[in-house]
């Protein structure tokens, strides 16, 4: 039977953390240790934490940050632990679950089942939507759910569930992705296909207390955070577009309007040329963090292909247009359309290709 360590993240948590904990105690599964992080907890929640280490059984272990550091982080803690404890106590994975008694032990038991099926699969426990569901919680999955399955072509029904299972290797890898708050679990789902770590999902119950009052999830704040490297992508492509179709435009002028290929592909060739110079200082530096390796000839590669493909498209396209309109600005047009199309393409490649973070595997 395989061992599994439980990390719990808490932030002023209540009596239902120790109910919580006495139910793991209980549990039949093969569980080594429990560990508990206090993320900062005020001095008013510090009565729980002196219940929590009462509880007389040597798996529970608690670990404590001075000050708040955010969920990321407290589950970062919480994973270097069990890596530095894996020759005394080892674990084949670790299965993460909130504070706050929205996670039953019936329902980690059914991941851990699943889990123990598929050992180097992430296992997430998917809520099911249905009812009556806060706004805030119905909202961050929508969104993410969306964004996810744009991003990573995988179809997630519950990105923002904290009850997980993660394999060993996988804990190894994410310890070096970046974000100490709710964004580092989002992470966890955006790089699983690109560490070649499947996901697999276990129904488990919806179950909301006090209109789920007690997540410190915060709508506007986090969500930004969840979504700032597609936000910082779009960004720098933004004004590397608006780089690369000023020149466009100007050449075409200068060209005297030629709409011929040729006269394309060279007002194509050097405004993607200049614009991407650009492109790639901020890409590597601001939105990837420095991660990959041979990101220049990488990125080379691409733009080769992507200009190409961009003035083979624009091409077309005000083939196309000039058949219902004729205009200097068509060819303009036309790139705006093709390069929007690109642009999706050219993010999941530098995502998964180029600025691919390095696999920490021991």
């Amino acid at each position: 039977m395989q061992n599994f360590g439980i990390l719990i993240p808490a932030l002023d948590p209540d009596e239902k953390l120790i109910a919580l904990l006495r139910q793991l105690l209980a549990s039949q599964q093969a569980i080594t240790s429990i560990v508990v992080v206090d993320d900062g907890s005020d001095a008013a929640h510090q009565a729980i934490f002196t219940q929590l280490q009462q509880l007389p059984d040597d798996r529970l272990h608690l670990l404590r940050h001075t000050h708040n550091q955010g969920k990321g982080a407290a589950l970062k803690t919480g994973f270097r632990y069990y890596l530095d404890h894996a020759q005394t106590a080892p674990v084949a994975g670790i299965a993460t679950m909130d504070a706050d008694g929205q996670h039953t032990v019936a329902a980690l038991e059914k991941c851990l089942r699943l889990a123990t099926g598929r050992p180097h699969d992430l296992i997430i426990g998917a809520r099911q939507f249905t009812g009556d569901i806060p706004w805030r919680s119905r909202f961050g999955n929508v969104l993410t759910d969306n964004l996810v399955r744009v991003l990573t072509h995988q179809t997630i029904s519950d990105t923002q569930t904290g009850l997980r299972v993660i394999p060993l290797d996988y804990v190894r890898t994410a310890l070096d992705f970046p974000g100490d708050r709710f964004e580092f679990e989002f992470d966890m789902l955006l790089e699983a296909k690109k560490h070649h770590v499947t996901i697999s999902e276990q129904p488990i119950p919806t179950i909301y207390l006090d209109g789920n009052a007690s997540s410190h999830f915060r709508v506007i704040r986090d969500s930004l955070a969840i979504y700032a490297r597609f936000f910082k992508f779009a960004a720098s492509g933004l004004v590397s577009f608006i780089i690369d179709i000023g020149l466009f435009s100007v050449l075409m002028l200068l060209l005297n309007q030629n709409q011929s290929l040729r006269a394309i592909m060279v007002a194509t060739v050097f405004a993607r040329a200049v614009s991407s110079i650009v492109n790639y200082l901020v890409n590597r530096h601001v939105v990837f963090d420095n991660a990959g390796e041979q990101t220049l000839l990488k990125y080379v590669a691409l733009l080769i292909v992507q200009t190409l493909a961009s003035g083979y498209l624009t091409h077309g396209l005000t083939l196309v247009l000039g058949t219902v309109w004729q205009s200097a600005l068509a060819p303009t047009v036309a790139k705006l359309a093709g390069d929007f199309c690109l642009f999706l393409v050219s993010y999941y490649i530098q995502n998964n290709l180029i600025f691919k973070r390095r696999s920490h595997v021991e």
